[in-house]
């Protein structure tokens, strides 16, 4: 009995081994260049256009400084200030925004979320990764929720 508790322990530090290796943090990079930016939200654009979606995009460095930004015709003022606060959410805390809006959506101690400075709770920020590391964050805003992560991520494949 003694053998088989070893081997379930072992097993366990193993999956644990594994599970932390792969939710390593990520770390900074050098910035979004202002030429990869314009790749992004050339792509993220197209792909709300093909949806016939207005949307806001942002982009901010590792810094969380805007980089660039454009609003399609019909689309709200508010998103304007949103989809800043999504990627700069993203870009601040290493994470798309979404593990924050299920956060606060799963309730209890997650509300907690709602008090940190800085951070929006709201779908549609995704960071920019290129090779390995941070460098930069993409915010939309203007549809919902999840259609602004399709948005962003739209944008965000066309860096490798």
């Amino acid at each position: 009995m003694n053998l088989m508790k070893a081997k379930l322990f072992f097993f366990f530090l193993l999956i644990s081994g594994v599970a932390l290796a792969q939710q390593a943090p990520l770390q900074y990079g050098s910035n979004v260049s202002l030429t990869d930016a314009k790749k992004i939200a050339a792509a993220a654009e197209a792909h709300a256009i093909s949806k016939q979606w207005a949307v806001v995009i942002a982009i901010v460095d590792t810094g969380g400084n805007l980089v660039y930004l454009q609003k399609q015709d019909g689309t709200q003022i508010g998103s304007l200030e949103v989809a800043q606060a999504k990627a700069k959410t993203a870009n601040a805390f290493k994470r798309p925004t979404k593990a924050f809006q299920d956060g606060v959506a799963s309730g209890g101690e997650n509300l907690r979320i709602l008090s940190l400075p800085g951070a929006i709770a709201v779908e549609g920020g995704e960071l920019i990764i290129s090779d390995g590391k941070i460098i930069g964050a993409i915010g939309v805003s203007g549809l919902q929720a999840a259609q602004d992560t399709e948005v962003a991520k739209a944008g965000t494949a066309v860096i490798k």
